[in-house]
Order: structure tokens, then sequence, then C-alpha cells
């Protein structure tokens, strides 16, 4: 499982211009199943993914297909993390 932290640049208000692209590249994350949520980290720092059912060399690839990032909107941090006790709503991801 992975944790991908999109953090603004000085790039920041450029965003706008991206936002389109942006979105429909979460909604292929969506679509192929890796993303299990995607939202804003507070206050107004930039966003995060919970990503699973993928490696770290694919995540990669992905991430660097996200137009904030080919733009230099954001900056992106990928934090893999091994479940190994979760609720039980969550057992899919042990």
């Amino acid at each position: 499982m992975f944790i991908v932290l999109l953090k603004f640049s000085g790039n920041k208000t450029r965003a706008g211009q991206f936002m389109d692209g942006h979105n429909a590249w979460i909604k292929r994350g969506f679509d192929d199943g890796v993303f299990l949520f995607t939202g804003s980290v507070r206050p107004n720092l930039g966003g995060g993914i919970l990503a699973h059912n993928t490696s770290l060399p694919d995540l990669q690839a992905r991430i660097e297909q996200d137009p904030f990032v080919v733009e230099d909107v954001v900056s992106a941090e990928i934090l893999e993390v091994a479940p190994s006790r979760t609720d039980a709503r969550l057992a899919f991801l042990c």
C-alpha cells in the first residue's frame, strides 16, 4: 500500500490551467483499481492519495503522468506502508 503526497510547489497558481487533466488522471487511477481515495491536504498544502494493487515502479510511472507533476504544480512523495493490522473494513489491504 502507498500513501502519495502531492505537495504544492511555487507554481501552485498554475493549478487551474491543468485541473481538468489532473482530474482525468485521478479518474484513471480509480478506474484502474489503484486509487482507494484522494483528497486535499489541509490547509491548502496539496493532495493525498491512498494507492494499492500496484508496484512501486508502476506507481512512480503513474505519478509521472499527472499533469500537476509534469507541469511542476506539485512535487510527489511516495510512502510505502506494509499494513500489519487493520480494521475489519480494510482487511483487503493486508
